[in-house]
Parts: structure tokens; C-alpha cells; sequence
């Protein structure tokens, strides 16, 4: 099979009512993911479409660098969560409890524990969950 015959996870895109600000708090929790910098060109594109800031950005990219798979992608929408994910991040820690209190004081809320496996929500409500590696 060629380098393409088999499909690739490219993004993971995460619908928010203030990307920025999601895109900041995922960042903080994944270890090496950082909010992609702007440039003087992104700059320069957010003032074309009539954005001042990057704060106000309706779509923010999170990244571990270079050809680091998958990205974050969060992109702004109307409406806002509803009902339970249809999918979701499952994070590892070698140290579970010490992970889930440092992602609840980044901005967290517990939701479940089970099985090993604590389910939180990011500020914005959507799911995942903490689990031991």
C-alpha cells in the first residue's frame, strides 16, 4: 500500500464557544502540546477577516510540533453542548489521582469515577477521562 491508501488521523477538532480559551487549557494539560504561535501572517489574516486578537480567534490549533499527530483543532460555534460526547480523549498518568487534581485546578470538573478510570470535563463540558497507564 502507498504512503496514502490507509487514512490518518490529522485533527482533532473540538467545537467551543471560545476557542482561545480551550485551546489554553488543553494545552496545559497535555504534556508537550503547545497553542500554535501566531505569526505576522496569521496576524495579518485574523485583521482581513476583522479580528484584532488572538484571543478572538474562532479557530486554534493545538500542537506537539512538526508532524506530531494529532493536532487539537477548536473552532467556535453557536450552539452550545447538550448531550454526552460521541467521542472522547482518554488520557494516561502514571500517578491518576495526582493528573485528575492537577487537571481540575487547570479548570476540570470531576464527573465519575470507575473502574480505574475518573471521567472529567474540560471548561467547556466535554468529556474524558483520566486512567493509569
Amino acid at each position: 500500500m502507498g504512503e496514502w491508501a490507509v487514512a490518518k488521523i490529522h485533527d482533532v477538532v473540538i467545537d467551543c464557544a471560545h476557542p482561545a480559551s480551550l485551546a489554553r487549557f488543553w494545552a496545559a494539560v497535555l504534556d508537550d502540546y503547545e497553542v500554535a504561535p501566531y505569526d505576522d501572517a496569521e496576524l495579518a489574516r485574523l485583521r482581513s477577516k476583522g479580528i484584532n486578537a488572538p484571543e478572538d480567534d474562532p479557530t486554534v490549533l493545538v500542537e506537539a510540533g512538526p508532524g506530531v499527530r494529532p493536532r487539537l483543532f477548536f473552532q467556535l460555534v453557536p450552539e452550545s453542548k447538550v448531550v454526552k460526547n460521541r467521542v472522547h480523549l482518554d488520557l494516561t498518568a502514571g500517578d491518576p489521582e495526582a493528573e485528575v487534581a492537577r487537571l481540575v485546578a487547570l479548570g476540570a470538573s470531576v464527573v465519575a469515577r470507575y473502574d480505574g478510570r475518573t471521567t472529567l470535563t474540560d471548561p467547556a463540558g466535554n468529556e474524558f477521562c483520566v486512567l493509569a497507564n
